[in-house]
């Protein structure tokens, strides 16, 4: 469980002009957490992170660190240190002079500094290359020696700018582990912008998603996947199928919802807590739907889960696979031309059933796999 909160958006808002970049943003980091700023292009979040590093001064609100307002404190005078997207090591100095600089302009004695930079490199596994310079060095390793000069100065929070984005597939899978490790073992606040869905979720223990300069939702990884709050969340946050619906029933326990191209009404296993006739969004990940052989002579194949029979269960064509190593996409047109998207695994392709291009396939899936966006 993480501490109190150690940072603060109070109403937070950027304006240029009349560019709108940032708007009535109130959030909180929790001491000690990996928190990520996650969303699109100009949605806001790199400036965020900028006036949270005192680099912008926010049009309206606050900001506070450790309780202190340092809205107008100036970046040397926070207790925050950057890592930027291009590292900005510098070339003509040694690994060990790029991560003691910033010591040695605070004036710390060359003893201490020394000790301080070697404690840093052995933090990011650089112990040996304090001689080396930054030329002589692979992608991960100058990301490495970032990590190092903003770390040896000990701040509270530690701002990460896009920091794998610059690095190959391979590597970046790779460093996120490191990332997670490094983290946990300095026990500070991590606040990281990406717009990479798969990094964030890799590595936060929170994530803010932004658009357009608003909040759209705070949530752990797993609750952004499963329990989107908007169409904009579930379309961003990984794969998904979205159909448009109808709400026809809704109980306690139970709800149903016409869809266009689908004969009858999705069955969810919950309420929704709408009117009857409320539009709304079903967000379906492809890994939810199963996929069974098609028999002309069977109504349906045998109802998945706790579904009642003949729901959840919707004839259609397969129009492309994609083989991705341990699992293949397979996208199947419906009778009124639409497509859902299936994935299935390939860790057991041996005893499963395969499916061909062009093959009439039923899709099915459980009552309590989608769920039901209001906006």
């Amino acid at each position: 469980m993480k501490g109190d909160a150690i940072i603060c958006f109070d109403g937070v808002t950027k304006r240029y002009g009349k560019v709108l970049a940032v708007d009535n943003v109130s959030l909180e980091v929790r001491e000690g957490e990996f928190f990520a700023l996650l969303g699109p292009s100009g949605c806001g979040k790199t400036t965020l992170l900028r006036m949270l590093a005192g680099f912008e001064v926010p049009s309206e609100g606050r900001i506070l660190i450790d309780g202190q307002d340092v809205t107008a404190v100036p970046p040397n005078r926070r207790p925050v240190n950057m890592v930027f997207q291009n590292y900005a090591v510098f070339p003509h100095m040694s690994v060990a002079d790029n991560v003691g600089y910033g010591l040695k302009v605070d004036g710390v004695g060359a003893a201490e500094r020394a000790a301080r930079v070697a404690e840093a490199l052995a933090l990011v596994k650089l112990d040996n290359f304090g001689d080396r310079r930054p030329d002589q060095l692979s992608g991960g390793q100058r990301q490495r020696v970032a990590l190092a000069r903003a770390l040896v100065k000990r701040p509270r929070v530690l701002l990460l700018d896009e920091p794998l984005s610059a690095l190959d597939a391979k590597l970046r899978e790779a460093m996120r582990t490191e990332l997670c490790q490094l983290q946990a073992k300095v026990g500070i606040t991590f606040v990281m912008v990406t717009h990479d869905q798969d990094e964030a979720l890799a590595l936060a223990d929170r994530c803010a998603v932004m658009q357009r300069g608003l909040l759209q939702q705070v949530a752990s990884p797993s609750d952004l996947y499963e329990f989107p709050a908007s169409r904009f969340v579930a379309d961003f946050i990984g794969s998904v199928n979205l159909l448009e619906g109808r709400l026809v029933v809704d109980e306690p326990d139970h709800a149903e919802i016409a869809v266009a191209g689908i004969a009858e009404p999705l069955f969810l296993d919950h309420g929704v807590t709408g009117a009857a006739g409320t539009s709304l969004w079903v967000a379906l990940r492809p890994e939810k739907i199963e996929l069974h052989k098609y028999d002309p002579a069977s109504p349906a194949p045998p109802h998945p889960g706790d579904a009642p029979p003949g729901r959840n269960v919707v004839a259609g064509t397969i129009r492309h696979v994609a083989y991705l190593g341990s699992e293949s996409l397979y996208e199947v047109e419906l009778g009124d031309g639409q497509r859902l998207k299936a994935l299935r695994s390939n860790l057991t392709r041996w005893d499963q059933e395969d499916f061909a291009l062009g093959e009439a396939v039923w899709l099915a899936w459980h009552a309590c796999s989608p769920a039901v966006l209001l906006t």
